[in-house]
């Protein structure tokens, strides 16, 4: 009880918990709005998601600092493409939530002549940059372990392979077979790394439908929501699951 306390005191907790519900009403209404007699209920659902989102807007009022003190602190991380990917991710991360507040006026009507179309355009634009940019330290951490585990493999060859074994290893080693073996090893050995991922992957399906790159429907970004907020959670919940900046 303590711990669920402890985590929905937390702003990125309870905005989790709130994503995790708006997604949720968005895959629950796909999968029953063509059904018999279930009109009421979608609409229900629809008016919950709506909900839902209009108050995670105004809980995010704030988050646009705090993505500017993360993008302060990942300044100092010692790699250079990570410390431009994290850095570049938090300032956009920042824009984001600066038009996220903008469409929060709008939909409140304190500010009814703003231009939502262009604003949710920007808005989108923003976080889909900044989860590309968080995809491609994901992968600059995978290229690394790979390379690093590649190393490794050769020194116990070195050390303990003959020249006969050393050359089968190698030929069972090359191919799109041995690279997405050793790629399952790295992700299954770094649960951190594979859970960044995956959220990252399950994020980007909302900006490639509403920018017109890859449309889906609401199924689909309901369930990458739904996974990618439990993801989260998890991580919130156990830091140690969380990728360190």
């Amino acid at each position: 009880m303590e711990g669920f306390v402890d985590f929905t005191n937390r702003s990125q907790g309870r905005d989790q918990l709130f994503r995790a519900t708006q997604c949720t009403c968005m895959l629950l209404s796909y999968l029953i709005e063509h059904k018999a007699d279930k009109e009421k209920l979608v609409m229900k659902l629809k008016k919950l998601e709506s909900s839902v989102s209009s108050g995670r807007k105004m809980f995010r009022l704030g988050n646009m600092v705090h993505a500017l003190v993360a993008a302060r602190r990942t300044t100092e991380l010692p790699d250079v493409f990570p410390r431009f990917c994290l850095t570049a991710s938090n300032l956009t991360r920042a824009l984001y939530f600066t038009c996220d507040a903008v469409l929060w006026l709008k939909s409140t009507g304190l500010q009814p002549d703003i231009d939502q179309p262009k604003w949710q355009n920007w808005a989108t634009k923003c976080y889909y940059f900044s989860v590309l940019l968080n995809l491609a330290r994901d992968g600059y951490e995978i290229f690394w372990r790979l390379e690093q585990a590649v190393q490794e493999e050769k020194m116990k060859e070195n050390f303990f392979c003959d020249k006969q074994d050393r050359e089968l290893n190698c030929v069972n080693c090359d191919g799109l077979h041995g690279f997405l073996l050793l790629l399952f090893q790295i992700l299954r050995r770094h649960p951190p790394l594979l859970l960044d991922l995956v959220k990252n992957v399950c994020d980007l399906s909302g900006p490639l439908d509403t920018l017109g790159i890859y449309k889906t429907n609401p199924g689909v970004i309901g369930f990458c929501g739904v996974l990618s907020s439990l993801v989260g959670i998890l991580t919130l919940a156990r830091p140690h699951l969380k990728l360190k900046q």
